[in-house]
């Protein structure tokens, strides 16, 4: 039965080789985006831009919150997973 299985497995190989990578991707990218130091760039970053006069403060305030946002829904995440 090992003999057959691995016959019939072979053509769907590269296809689990894709749903592997896709799901290394999906923990890097987690991983990315909930760690303090992306966030705080992140933060540093809209904080910088508003005082350059590149965006208003209501604008910084609105970047900001979607970063604390997004760490709120990646720390719910977690929990759950």
């Amino acid at each position: 039965m090992g003999v057959l299985s691995t016959i019939f497995g072979l053509p769907l190989a590269p296809v689990r080789g894709v749903i592997a990578l896709g799901e290394l991707l999906r923990r890097r990218v987690d991983e990315e985006t909930a760690s303090p130091a992306s966030v705080r760039r992140e933060l540093e970053a809209a904080e910088q831009a508003r005082a350059a006069g590149e965006i208003s403060p209501e604008q910084e305030a609105e970047a900001q919150q979607q970063v604390l946002d997004r760490l709120n829904v990646t720390n719910e995440q977690e929990k759950e997973g």
